[in-house]
């Protein structure tokens, strides 16, 4: 399986195991690492800037291979400056950007040797960002979880490779070999693949979320505005189906206040967050966890490895019949 994403970070599998708020950890990362793919974890699932830096440690020291982090680089992230500082202190192979402008961290960690991918969801950004110095962009279609594209990667993946010059990794909706391999073919250099992970023994969330992905289906996963004041795919559970998926009214009018938006969504992401971690823990407390589309084809409890030998299985049949076709 050769790509940019093999080629350059010299993996197996041009895979990236996306950092998911909460369920990303440091086990999950030392596995994917033995797998052939890479892993990346947001810096945000680690309390403090001086723990965030002894995991980075730990898994310089522990990963047969490549990982990365996922940096959010807007104002909701205030723990951003000790996270760099860590970041410069013990560089990683490379940093996933999402909700803001990426300046700052390609201006102090690309000259650390760390490659810079971008979360982009429309040309217009991708462009902006390959400007900056990106590395690659990462194109967040229709079908992932968490803060969906409005595309779907049919659309996505050859608009972007058609307008920038860099790699496109396509993130969302593959949750089979089948999938990886429609995504391959249309031009992406890589995958990013998070919502088949959650389930995994080595995910640390509760054993009720993880029944959950492997309960629910593509058709139970909605969006809301509830959580962070962003459309943010969740699993429809009897408690999101209680309280809605829509801010009520007073939340809309704060939102649309040109005075009052920034703080009142400072606010709704605060307790959104507040309420998904507790949530992912937590077996008895209100049910809300975020999962993408691709938790349909997830029917049991498997290591990362397995998730990672099924995709590739499955790559590598649909491939076959694809050629015998042919």
């Amino acid at each position: 399986m050769k790509s940019w994403l093999c080629e350059s970070f010299k993996i197996k599998y041009p895979i990236i195991m996306a950092p998911m708020f909460l369920v990303s950890n440091t086990e999950m990362l030392i596995a994917a690492s033995n797998a052939g793919i890479m892993g990346c974890a947001p810096a945000l699932n680690w309390r403090t800037a001086e723990a965030f830096e002894e995991a980075l440690k730990e898994m310089k020291e522990k990963c047969n291979g490549p990982f990365g982090i996922n940096l959010i680089v807007n104002k909701s992230n205030n723990q951003l400056e000790g996270q760099l500082k860590a970041l410069e202190n013990v560089p990683v192979d490379f940093i996933i950007t999402s909700l803001g402008s990426p300046r700052e961290v390609i201006k102090r960690l690309k000259p650390k040797g760390t490659k810079i991918f971008c979360d982009v969801v429309d040309v217009t950004y991708a462009k902006k960002v390959e400007e900056m110095g990106a590395d690659a962009v990462i194109g967040v279609n229709s079908g992932a979880g968490g803060h969906a594209g409005p595309m779907p990667p049919s659309i996505l993946i050859p608009l972007l490779r058609k307008e920038v010059s860099i790699p496109v990794i396509s993130a969302g909706g593959v949750g089979t070999g089948d999938g990886l391999l429609s995504v391959l073919s249309m031009g992406a250099e890589g995958v990013s693949i998070g919502s088949p992970f959650i389930a995994t023994n080595e995910s640390g969330v509760s054993e009720e979320y993880k029944q959950a992905v492997i309960d629910y289906g593509a058709e139970d996963i909605v969006l809301t505005s509830k959580i962070s004041g962003t459309p943010c795919t969740v699993i429809e559970t009897p408690y999101v189906k209680k309280i809605g998926t829509e801010q009520n009214m007073i939340e809309s009018f704060l939102n649309k206040n040109k005075k009052l938006k920034k703080y009142a969504k400072m606010i709704t992401y605060y307790k959104g967050m507040k309420l998904l971690e507790k949530a992912a823990f937590s077996g008895s407390y209100k049910t809300i966890w975020c999962a993408g589309p691709s938790i349909e084809f997830i029917n049991k409890r498997e290591s990362v490895k397995e998730v990672v030998d099924r995709l590739i299985s499955g790559y590598q049949r649909a491939l076959k019949e694809l050629i015998e076709k042919n």
